[in-house]
């Protein structure tokens, strides 16, 4: 086997792909090309005529139908796939911009934030999905914690905030102050 790359594999593939696309600002045909976002079909006239299109379907596009009104205007939900993941919006878009997340919404603990002893920590969800409990008057507060906090004072410094820790031994009540980490004697079940 040969280690030259066959041109002609790839440029049957790249005309199968385009199936008749021409550049609707030019006329010139769409050809495929590369970046660091993926594939796109870019005009064959670049850098005179800079249409792309991309090839992902990242538009918006519906998924499904709620059967849900929408609150601002009352046409019908719909679940939508974007750029960062699926939202639900309102099928009379661009006229109405109604967007909502599908998660649930964050809830309160009712344990006030330590820190600015203003506000009360709620549930989160990081980038990568995983459960974090922060300050609902960020960004002016950016207290957060990774464990469940549970009302209660530190034993040792005398924080204000302990936090659930499961260990082989069982569950135990941590110090949430990142100074001190310190366990308490009381274990919990």
């Amino acid at each position: 086997m040969s280690g030259k790359i066959n041109a002609q594999l790839f440029s049957a593939h790249e005309h199968a792909l385009e199936h008749d696309n021409l550049c609707p600002e030019c006329g010139s045909p769409l050809a495929m090309r590369n970046s660091k976002r993926g594939p796109f079909l870019g005009c064959t006239r670049y850098p005179e005529c800079e249409y792309i299109k991309p090839l992902a379907q990242n538009d918006g596009h519906i998924v499904k139908y709620l059967g849900q009104v929408c609150p601002d205007c009352g046409e019908e939900l719909v679940l939508r796939q974007g750029r960062y993941g699926m939202f639900i919006g309102c099928s009379g878009y661009p006229q109405c911009h109604h967007i909502e997340s599908p998660e649930k919404k964050a809830e309160s603990t009712q344990i006030p934030c330590p820190q600015c002893q203003q506000g009360s920590l709620v549930e989160r969800k990081s980038r990568y999905g995983k459960a974090f409990y922060a300050c609902d008057q960020y960004p002016s507060c950016r207290f957060a914690v990774n464990a469940k906090p549970v009302e209660g004072r530190c034993q040792v410094c005398g924080f204000g905030l302990l936090v659930e820790k499961k260990l082989a031994s069982g569950t135990k009540l941590q110090c949430a102050d990142r100074r001190c980490h310190a366990y308490q004697e009381e274990v919990l079940e």
